[in-house]
């Protein structure tokens, strides 16, 4: 494929978080920079200020693992889908896309999900005393299953009361204790997606 790089040999470059298509960042890559990312499945970019070539992470240890590439329909800009690790910025924030110009209407961020799952990682990699996180990967897959089960029961009572900000709350703590139960597991966020992925593609054939 025949990459359209600008007069100074250079294209524009976008990262987007993969679990949640979030825009991390914007960067240019020069040819060199391409190559390298292709051959590795690591990030690299051409840092314009210090006019070199940029491994993403190298300085902070926050890695770009490249899922896929793709270009737009002019081949003059490439979008990484990546599994960043840590933050995108170097302020520190997940992605360098925060500050807000204007809102229209409040919509939930999707990414609560990914950080929901992130903090409770990060628990049991370290755990805090009185963490309510902690104290369930303590006590194990049996604790934790009760307690999935729990919320399950206790959302089908809200659905079946008809009050929906009882359900909504419900819900909550189910994604919650399943997202310990898929943690307690070592199952990934991944993975349950990829079965959701398979899942469609092959129903997507016939009705649902």
């Amino acid at each position: 494929m025949d990459i359209k790089f600008n007069s100074e040999g250079l294209v524009v470059a976008i990262a987007t978080d993969v679990y949640t298509n979030s825009v991390l960042m914007q960067a240019y890559m020069n040819r060199e920079a391409l190559e390298k990312t292709l051959q590795t499945g690591q990030a690299y970019y051409y840092s314009r200020s210090r006019q070199a070539l940029w491994h993403k992470g190298e300085t902070s240890g926050h890695y770009q693992k490249v899922v896929d590439i793709y270009t737009d329909c002019d081949c003059d800009s490439i979008l990484l889908r990546v599994i960043q690790a840590g933050n995108a910025c170097h302020t520190g924030a997940q992605s360098c896309f925060f500050n807000k110009l204007k809102e229209f209407s409040y919509f939930p961020d999707i990414n609560i999900i990914q950080k929901n799952i992130d903090v409770i990682a990060a628990r049991r990699e370290s755990p805090e005393e009185g963490s309510y996180t902690n104290y369930l990967l303590h006590k194990g897959v049996e604790k934790i299953c009760k307690k999935v089960g729990e919320e399950a029961s206790e959302s089908i009572i809200a659905a079946m009361k008809g009050d929906n900000a009882e359900l909504a709350g419900e819900l909550a703590d189910l994604y919650y204790h399943t997202f310990v139960l898929m943690n307690d597991r070592n199952l990934s966020f991944s993975d349950v997606l990829a079965v959701l992925e398979q899942r469609h593609n092959n129903t997507r054939k016939r009705n649902y």
